[in-house]
């Protein structure tokens, strides 16, 4: 009989402790469809989930992992929406189709098992089936179950970015780098942030960015943000620095702006917090917090990436033995990558 390479983190204090199990290929009931993966990619969630400080719900033995793309190799008898041979994604939470997350109880890759493992089980419902002939990769289309629709949501989930406007992304992670691509794609005008003269040249070159700022060298950001756009503010801030960052956010942003805060990566002293409060009360702007984003907003962005011919950019691709995983999740948490890190079965 044929077996399921299954990963799974036999204890929550490293990646290190994410162990190979060979299981049962699950049989998919009437309203499921059986998944061959072909290709994972990762989130920080992924490495808070394994060391323990992801602060939400977490099963025992749980298969890592949430975004994947794959083949329906089988489906339940009541499924219409895809049949065998379609390349599909599962999203993130297949219990938010619509509208806001309600809660982190159904998460893949936390308090349900995820998709690290070569054949998955899920509800219909909870899979998008991809476009035929797509020139865009299994990694990259992966990548967009929690990237590409945390990016989408950004600056289309709320307030829609309009031809013109100016987004400023802090980082070159997935998120910010997807983000750039959405926008330029838009017509937007873009700003990225880094601390490395490497990185922002390497962005430069290859994702046509029109501004970047080293934010070790030039350390008031906001100040040359404003500058770059005539002292008006930019109208949209991918904010991934949290309590570090948010003040010269505010200070950034345009009168009605948006900030979408989508990580914590540069935390802040108790002391030194900035009034959130006053600063976005006198900017008249939305700061809001980004929870992935919905079936709706994944079939959007799906829509738009494929038009578009807009892909979630990928840094580098691991393979699926137990060593390859390791090291995947070394690579990410290293922090060299410029785009996102993926492992293929």
């Amino acid at each position: 009989m044929p077996t399921n390479k299954v990963f799974r983190l036999h204890a929550r204090t490293s990646f290190q402790e994410i162990q190979l199990h060979e299981e049962e290929i699950p049989t998919p009931d009437k309203h499921e469809v059986l998944i061959k993966v072909k290709s994972v990619s990762l989130n920080y969630r992924d490495v808070g989930v394994s060391n323990g400080s992801y602060p939400f719900p977490v099963k025992d033995m749980v298969v890592p992992c949430s975004d994947a793309c794959g083949e329906v190799v089988e489906s339940g008898c009541a499924v219409n929406n895809v049949e065998k041979g379609d390349l599909v994604v599962c999203t993130f939470d297949p219990t938010n189709l619509y509208g806001p997350q309600k809660n982190w109880n159904n998460g893949l890759g936390g308090p349900v098992d995820g998709v690290l493992r070569e054949y998955v089980a899920v509800p219909a419902s909870a899979v998008i089936k991809l476009p035929a002939g797509s020139d865009i990769s299994t990694a990259s289309w992966a990548s967009t179950v929690c990237t590409g629709v945390t990016a989408w949501n950004c600056l289309y989930g709320n307030i829609p970015l309009r031809p013109g406007q100016t987004v400023l992304l802090q980082g070159t992670g997935g998120v910010s780098m997807t983000a750039l691509q959405i926008a330029k794609a838009a017509g937007a005008t873009t700003i990225i942030t880094s601390s490395s003269d490497d990185k922002l040249q390497y962005v430069k070159k290859n994702f046509g960015v029109d501004h970047t700022i080293n934010y070790k060298t030039t350390p008031n950001w906001a100040e040359e943000a404003r500058k770059l756009t005539n002292g008006n503010g930019v109208d949209y801030i991918i904010e991934n620095g949290g309590s570090g960052t948010i003040k010269q956010s505010l200070e950034a942003i345009t009168m009605g702006g948006n900030i979408s805060v989508v990580g914590f990566l540069s935390a802040a002293k108790q002391e030194d917090m900035p009034d959130v409060a006053g600063l976005a009360l006198s900017k008249g702007c939305v700061v809001r917090g980004i929870t992935v984003g919905s079936t709706q907003l994944l079939e959007e962005a799906i829509r738009f990436f494929s038009t578009r011919n807009v892909a979630v950019p990928v840094d580098k691709v691991f393979g699926s033995s137990r060593e390859e995983v390791i090291k995947a999740f070394e690579y990410l948490t290293g922090g060299s990558h410029v785009g996102k890190v993926c492992i293929d079965f």
